[in-house]
């Protein structure tokens, strides 16, 4: 039974995960979807009221019968890599490919449907309101009035995109910046803007949740920054435990967005209470298991290399 990884060529913290799954003698295929066609081979067959499909990467074939997990790393734009690509080249490959890989029965770390949805700033939000997370006053609107409004009810706030950095580096968009009342909110009628509470903290938190396992790991913030992601500290990560709220809230929300691997991030306050901020449904773990020793890596290809007999069912919430 073989795990494919669905991710770019150069992909440290899939390489990562790779040497362990070596290491336990666990077939693994690796592939970009940019590739193909091209470097990769597919087939589907449905005929004889049966279905058969098989992949081919360089000489090394996996059938889909003999699929055990599906890891959706960083890949690639399907087709991108195509002698003659285009945008209708790329949804004929999607098809093609998701198709095939959908109609197999096996373990999807995380499903494509599934990760869709939790990209999704405002129901990353109102998910964590559900599961139990303290979430810092948020808006997202197109309307400068209300936008000014919720930045004179709470004199503090952030102002960042919904949908993360922007690829390229285009005019309007702007990064996590700190805000008062008192700024020029016109610009919020060109597209939608989110803003949000500003919470001071005293640290950043980044919790890997591997199906069942957390792993949490906290850096101390400097004085008034505003994103822990960027700009160089002092401070490394450091291993901290879970508290119990915060687990029960994390495993709530697997759990209702239908994810077996998730990256959190939380904003420490000065009472040393955590906010949540995001959920990044592919976030890195790299850093943190280089820097804190947690055996994030191992976690991830022990949950691909596992029988399906271990499955979890999800059952899709609707709220």
């Amino acid at each position: 039974m073989t795990i494919l990884i669905l991710t770019s060529e150069e992909d440290v913290t899939a390489d990562m995960v790779v040497a362990k799954l070596h290491e336990a003698g666990a077939p693994v295929m690796r592939l970009d979807p940019a590739d193909l066609p091209g470097k990769a081979v597919l087939s589907a067959h449905y005929a004889h009221g049966d279905f058969e499909g098989h992949l081919s990467v360089n000489g090394h074939v996996v059938t889909m019968g003999g699929l055990r997990s599906v890891w959706v790393r960083r890949p690639g734009e399907p087709a991108a890599h195509a002698a003659h690509p285009s945008a209708w080249l790329t949804a004929e490959t999607r098809q093609a490919l998701f198709g095939m890989l959908y109609s197999a029965s096996t373990r999807w770390m995380n499903h494509p449907r599934n990760a869709d949805q939790a990209r999704l700033k405002p129901w990353q939000l109102r998910a964590a309101h559900l599961s139990g997370f303290a979430v810092p006053p948020t808006v997202i609107t197109t309307s400068p009035r209300l936008a000014r409004q919720f930045a004179e009810e709470h004199r503090e706030v952030v102002v960042k995109s919904a949908s993360g950095p922007p690829p390229g580096d285009p005019t309007l968009a702007l990064p996590t910046t700190l805000i008062g009342p008192d700024s020029d909110f016109s610009g919020v009628a060109a597209g939608p803007a989110l803003l949000q509470r500003y919470i001071s903290k005293r640290a950043d938190i980044r919790l890997t949740c591997v199906s069942t396992r957390l792993f949490a790991a906290r850096k101390t913030a400097e004085p008034d920054q505003v994103d822990g992601r960027y700009g160089d500290t002092e401070h490394t990560w450091e291993a901290v435990p879970v508290p119990d709220r915060v687990g029960k809230s994390v495993h709530e929300y697997v759990a209702m967005a239908g994810l077996a691997y998730a990256a959190f991030d939380f904003a420490e306050d000065e009472e040393g209470f955590w906010w949540f901020l995001e959920c990044n449904q592919s976030g890195q773990f790299g850093f943190v298991e280089l820097e804190t020793g947690q055996p994030i890596s191992e976690a991830v290809a022990l949950w691909l290399a596992q029988r399906k007999a271990g499955r979890r069912v999800h059952h899709s919430h609707h709220g």
